[in-house]
């Protein structure tokens, strides 16, 4: 089998290292296909390169079905890294990867106030990326969550974390994951990231997903909060309409 390699010049220290581990806790029995890792430098990462062929029915229904069993793998907590890396993670594309910040929380909402909304303000207003009524629209949505009030009894699943339809690549064998910022989150987050821009056969994938784990009741209303954070990150790596689509995102919880 032939070797893709990932490369990057002085990439931030650990930077493949942590994808790496990223993908070997994701390769769980039953889950999701995710790329084999052959090896890791410091400015590289080795993986098996992978056929791609069209999106199909079939596939996106098979990835549904074992991106449920990867959820269900779990994780200790909500915000926690694989288990061989230590440390916060990354992301964003290769030329400028963000961090993105481990967890210990016991409760969802307060891992998504303090190691996403708080850090996406911080880098926001570092580099001026939202007006000051967003910032704000930030620091309320913050306290929302720090007060448990979209909480459920979910536990902490195992999230590939960036899971936007790019990192899923559809090959013979089914659709593989690649690319991921992996954690212990909430199983919706990825699902609202396929949703985010437009993974083939979302229907299928959310479909056969259900008929392994269902969703809880009202997901569909969640998904923009789940995307507020990908979508804030959009904003500061890239300007654009993002800004006005996170103002979007967050007016209906604040």
């Amino acid at each position: 089998m032939e070797t893709y390699r990932k490369q990057r010049a002085g990439a931030p220290a650990g930077f493949f290292a942590c994808e790496a581990a990223g993908l070997r806790w994701l390769a769980v029995r039953g889950g999701a296909p995710v790329v084999t890792v052959r090896g890791v430098g410091a400015d590289h990462l080795d993986l098996e390169r992978l056929p791609e062929v069209a999106p199909s029915r079939r596939a996106a229904r098979e990835l549904g079905a074992r991106l449920a069993v990867t959820h269900d793998a779990g994780a200790p907590r909500f915000g926690a890294p694989p288990p061989t890396w230590d440390g916060d993670g990354f992301f964003g594309p290769l030329d400028q990867p963000l961090p993105m910040p481990a967890g210990d929380h016991e409760r969802w909402g307060a891992f998504l106030a303090d190691c996403r909304i708080e850090p996406l303000a911080g880098l926001a207003r570092q580099r001026r990326a939202l007006a000051p009524a967003d910032l704000d629209a930030l620091a309320r949505l913050a306290e929302v969550l720090r007060r448990g009030d979209l909480d459920d009894d979910e536990p902490p699943a195992r999230l590939h974390g960036d899971l936007w339809s790019g990192n899923v690549l559809w090959t013979p064998a089914g659709a593989t994951l690649i690319d991921p910022a992996a954690h212990g989150g909430h199983r919706e987050t990825d699902l609202a990231m396929l949703a985010l821009f437009g993974c083939p056969y979302l229907d299928e994938v959310l479909e056969a997903y259900q008929e392994v784990h269902p969703l809880r009741r009202g997901w569909q209303h969640r998904v923009a909060l789940h995307q507020v954070y990908p979508v804030g990150m959009h904003a500061v790596l890239f300007g654009g309409g993002y800004a006005a689509q996170l103002r979007r995102l967050v007016a209906p919880y604040v």
